[in-house]
């Protein structure tokens, strides 16, 4: 009987790799036999649409004036002429080409789980008691005032937490008011607020080995959507208090300053500094980006990871782990938070074609993605600009960016939503051997009840 199940799952797998290939071909031939030689065209100007689309969004970042006027307009038209000229030609050809396109995905990725070449081991969840002495940090101020909004503290209170709300009018040293509450008795430090503050709280929690608690109470929650937490309702987060379970994993360092999500070096931790940011985020940015891309102001950036150096990027980003980067569904997201090493992602453009390679090259040159169990970040000053989890700060050259492994016990709700499963990466080589070796070599064969793979 499993012998049965194993070969209709093999026979399975190969007609999805069939299916995917076939809707592919598909895809592609639909618009080239509806309109001939136009099809070809059509692939021609969308081509040729993503690149000039590419370098007119260069153009508008580090162009001034009517120039930049003018380059925003051509990066919005060309896309939306393009598009246009795809529905005005090819009429049902389009939708029903974007059906294929679908189609090929989802088989394809229905395929490729089979293999298991995707899969991750899970980050080791353990069971433990609640906490006795929970002590909760909660910024008022944070997401939009989330906490007077989902009346966080009435009911961390009621399941038996301190809280202690930050003064919206002075400013409080959450990490003193952390070793404070541990020296009291704390036997759980949480914090409702941003990732900034998240960091500050867990770098106690690591210290003193005491479990750490996330609630999504901020703006974006990076790291709340990493650990699996509900960032609609944090109340929810609050479950754990009760219904828990712990994982631990790596904290990040900068120097001795702590991060969760990633420490950004380069012309996003510039702009980031200035104090008109805050107020208008787009104005200042667009201010600033001329200057900053093209290096007429800014450091002059080194990187060094393991026995690689990137050199003179305009922008690097080293996270507390890895960034998915390989799928668009996925990008963002770091699917474990216990791998002990950073991720690092170098961004260097300096011209017009490398910014075209960014959307057209598989491969940009102008982008480096690497992982690291350390990274030092270098200038040609004393001094540098970092974004620390969002947080503005100047810090010595060189930084010296780490990682502590396992150092955090985070507490989790035991049930939450949990981040999307990871999708295996279209691999069209691998989709044809499997659509045409899987079901003859790879399924059990009959005879000495064992089976045989090439």
């Amino acid at each position: 009987m499993a012998k049965d199940l194993s070969r209709r799952a093999y026979r399975t797998q190969r007609w999805a790799a069939r299916a995917a290939l076939a809707a592919a071909a598909l895809a592609v031939v639909v618009p080239l036999a509806y309109d001939g030689i136009g099809g070809v065209l059509l692939l021609v100007a969308a081509t040729a649409g993503l690149a000039v689309t590419a370098a007119a969004v260069w153009w508008t970042l580090t162009l001034r004036g009517p120039a930049r006027a003018a380059a925003a307009v051509l990066a919005m038209t060309v896309p939306a002429v393009v598009v246009v000229l795809f529905a005005a030609t090819l009429f049902w050809a389009l939708p029903l080409s974007l059906a294929l396109w679908a189609v090929a995905v989802w088989s394809g990725r229905y395929a490729l789980r089979g293999t298991g070449s995707h899969r991750m081991r899970a980050m080791r969840e353990r069971r433990t008691p609640p906490p006795r002495h929970p002590f909760l940090i909660m910024n008022p101020r944070s997401g939009g005032g989330k906490v007077t909004r989902f009346g966080l503290k009435d009911k961390a209170e009621r399941l038996g937490a301190r809280v202690v709300l930050l003064d919206p009018e002075s400013h409080q040293d959450v990490a003193v008011l952390a070793r404070a509450a541990v020296t009291g008795g704390a036997d759980l430090l949480g914090v409702a607020g941003g990732d900034g503050t998240q960091a500050l709280v867990a770098a106690v929690a690591a210290e003193h080995d005491i479990p750490f608690l996330v609630i999504s109470a901020g703006t974006r929650n990076h790291f709340a959507m990493d650990l699996g937490l509900d960032r609609v309702d944090p109340a929810t987060c609050l479950d754990a208090l009760t219904d828990g379970v712990e994982v631990r994993i790596d904290l990040g360092f900068a120097g001795r300053h702590p991060f969760v999500n990633n420490a950004s070096f380069g012309a996003y931790a510039a702009i980031v500094q200035n104090p008109a940011y805050r107020e208008d985020k787009i104005s200042t940015s667009l201010d600033l980006l001329p200057d900053l891309l093209t290096r007429q102001q800014g450091p002059r950036l080194t990187a060094h990871a393991g026995n690689n150096t990137l050199t003179d990027p305009q922008a690097v980003l080293v996270s507390n782990n890895p960034y998915r980067t390989d799928d668009p569904f996925g990008f963002g997201r770091r699917e474990r938070l216990d791998t002990a090493a950073l991720g690092v992602l170098g961004v260097r453009v300096d011209s017009v074609a490398e910014a075209a390679g960014l959307l057209l090259d598989p491969e940009p040159d102008g982008l480096t993605i690497l992982t690291a169990p350390e990274v030092v970040i270098d200038a040609d000053r004393a001094e540098i600009e970092v974004g620390l989890d969002g947080e503005a700060l100047v810090l010595p050259t060189p930084v010296h960016c780490r990682i502590t492994p396992g150092a955090l016990r985070v507490r989790l709700p035991r049930k939450r939503p949990g981040v999307p499963k990871r999708q295996p990466r279209l691999d069209w080589r691998r989709l044809r051997k499997l659509a045409a070796t899987v079901g003859r070599t790879a399924a059990p064969r009959r005879g000495r009840g064992h089976s045989s793979t090439r």
